[in-house]
């Protein structure tokens, strides 16, 4: 467990009191319940309200963590994994500026990444002070993963990770206010899959209800049909000899369904596919395709910040070995599988002269995946009320031969260079000037709905953060966006 600071901070919530601490000027509470533990009767069940406790609870070590294996092979060396046991995980983590004056001070709501399967509020990465640091009440909290969370069972709810985020989002608005937070200005953001969720959240008819700006950093804008997502847990079940029922699992421990878990997602990437977790359509949290929605209207009342990195498949072929690999029939296969044409293809080979096969398979897989779909969405919300701003992630790590890869923003973001979440993906040199910068716009964003830069206009303005300049750039690389646009 960690400790922070020795001053004793308290607040109150409808719940009961809580007591932080104080450390460099900003206030930490650690592991506030949001929900009842998803244990018993609650176990692949609706998030619950918290039970009130009486007298004054501590919150100066760090709460559990939700059930996950670390993870395995070449990521276990440059992405980090803490597990704290406990049930109580459906918890989350504040700081907030000591000093705060009269007024209400901006909200930052972070949902991690992770694959819905890995990820935590106790990553020292995610501790969020500096944004405390810098006038915002910032907001963690962990949500069930894998098969506590993303499971297709009979008989139980769909999205279970997704609805805790949205019980959070809910005790933000109840109770941020005893923290120094304004409820009315909320802005969630995540990365990954925790982009992938935040989609799905400004895609919800109740967006506007729980907060007023969106940030999606390198996230897929999609879920799946039952039948396509709920393939893992057919899996798991199969490699448990039990039925995909909720009262199948709930009779399993969460011990039983990780190792189930580690065996059938062994080798799986989301370049390479396997067995994964998705969200799942779903009519009471997920009712379309986030894409869909947000292309059709959906969210357009709310200031959207969203890119990606401009080399986010690196992060799965590089460090594993699988990009030296990777031959002209791979290629040949993935292109098909997801509708490339050969025409795309070979102009991404003549942009990139000196790449191996795996890279161009990279390259096509970021910009099929991620970044055309950033660039469709910031077009189709060209006609609403409310901007969207574009960015992309440029600077290369030396790390692993990582480069611009996918997660090595992290640290910029947080203005958090050094924790060791940081220096797993970025080195020890990577520059303050460009931390200082994009944390600054994430700042300016929560604060003002502008990060600093011009909105997405026909013209595709992208702020490029490069560690060299951080131009923005007219319609970078159109010409591989426009190939790969159906």
């Amino acid at each position: 467990m960690t400790e922070i600071g020795t001053e004793r901070p308290t607040a109150s919530t409808s719940a009961g009191d809580v007591q932080g601490s104080v450390s460099h000027g900003v206030e930490h509470y650690l592991g506030i319940p949001y929900a009842s533990a998803p244990t018993g009767a609650l176990r692949f069940a609706l998030p619950a309200p918290v039970t009130p406790w009486e007298g004054v609870r501590s919150a100066t070590e760090l709460g559990p963590t939700a059930p996950q294996n670390p993870y395995a092979g070449a990521m276990a060396r440059i992405l980090p994994t803490v597990i704290i046991p406990g049930d109580d995980y459906l918890n989350l983590n504040i700081a907030a500026p000591a000093e705060r004056g009269e007024g209400l001070l901006p909200v930052m709501v972070w949902f991690h990444g992770g694959s819905l399967q890995h990820g935590s509020n106790a990553l020292s990465g995610y501790q969020g002070g500096a944004f405390a640091r810098d006038g915002v009440v910032y907001v963690a909290p962990n949500y069930r993963l894998g098969a506590e969370g993303f499971s297709v069972l009979e008989d139980a709810p769909l999205n279970l990770g997704l609805a805790d985020q949205l019980a959070a989002l809910r005790w933000v608005q109840a109770e941020i206010a005893a923290f120094g937070g304004d409820p009315t200005r909320v802005t969630v953001f995540g990365q990954s899959a925790g982009g992938n969720t935040v989609a799905a959240l400004l895609a919800h008819p109740q967006a506007s209800d729980l907060f007023s700006r969106a940030i999606i950093q390198s996230g897929p804008l999609t879920a799946q049909p039952a039948k396509k997502s709920g393939r893992i847990t057919a899996k798991i079940a199969k490699d448990l000899k039990v039925s995909a029922t909720r009262d199948d699992f709930a009779r399993t421990t969460p011990e039983e369904l990780l190792a189930a878990q580690a065996r059938v997602t062994a080798g799986s990437t989301p370049i390479t596919g396997g067995a994964g977790y998705a969200l799942t359509l779903d009519p009471a949290l997920v009712p379309a395709n986030p894409f869909d929605a947000l292309t059709s209207g959906a969210g357009t009342g709310i200031p959207l910040l969203i890119g990606t990195t401009t080399d986010e498949a690196r992060l799965w072929l590089v460090p594993s070995g699988l990009v030296m690999k990777l031959k002209g029939i791979h290629l040949a296969l993935a292109r098909r599988k997801v509708g490339i044409s050969a025409a795309a293809v070979m102009l991404f080979k003549r942009n990139r002269p000196h790449s191996i096969t795996g890279e161009i398979l990279g390259a096509l897989a970021t910009d099929k995946l991620l970044r055309v779909p950033v660039n469709q969405l910031a077009d189709a919300r060209l006609s609403g009320p409310a901007p969207t701003f574009v960015y992309e992630f440029a600077w290369q790590s030396p790390v692993e031969y990582l480069r611009a890869a996918h997660a090595v923003e992290l640290g910029f973001v947080f203005d958090d260079l050094s924790s060791p979440d940081s220096l797993g993906l970025a080195g020890s040199t990577a520059p303050q000037a460009l931390a200082t910068e994009m944390h600054k716009a994430w700042v300016d964003f929560a604060v003002s709905g502008s990060p600093g830069w011009q909105p997405w206009t026909a013209h595709r303005p992208v702020k490029m953060f490069d560690g060299a300049g951080n131009p923005v750039v007219l319609a970078p690389r159109d010409d591989e966006r426009a190939a790969l646009t159906p």
